[in-house]
């Protein structure tokens, strides 16, 4: 059964130009035409754009996508291959966990130091715009 772009947008939660540039891309294969130049679907596309979506959902950059993408169309590949490819995906997560934690434990304390500090006073005095603007500096 064929079907439209939008078809196969409300059937995979995913936006129109999304779809249009992942087949620009070649995350999904061209579409057929109809005469007026419309392209059309079926399941099968269905199936692989629901794939590439989870996989953005979890992370994935493009490349890794296309990277699963060939994974699962070979069998000469090995399983191997794709653990190796989420586990490298996990330790990034991990690491970006933490930064976050971080980052998370530094407002913390602009926002403490702010409430015991200046709080209620003039925006211009608040400790939390002074030390943005020491780091800028610093960093700078």
């Amino acid at each position: 059964m064929a079907f439209k772009i939008g078809t196969l947008a409300r059937r995979t939660g995913t936006t129109v130009p999304t779809i249009r540039y992942y087949e620009e891309i070649g995350l999904l294969p061209r579409a057929d035409r109809r005469a007026g130049g419309q392209r059309t679907f079926g399941d099968d596309t269905t199936a692989r754009l629901r794939f590439i979506r989870r996989c953005r959902d979890f992370g994935f950059s493009i490349p890794q996508v296309r990277t699963l993408l060939a994974l699962m169309r070979d069998a000469t590949r090995s399983c191997d291959e794709t653990r190796d490819l989420a586990a490298g995906h996990l330790a990034a997560v991990r690491a970006k966990r933490e930064d976050l934690q971080r980052l998370e434990q530094v407002i913390a304390g602009l926002v403490a130091r702010c409430e015991t500090a200046c709080c209620g006073g003039p925006a211009p005095d608040c400790v939390v715009l002074d030390d943005l603007a020491r780091r800028e500096a610093r960093q700078a």
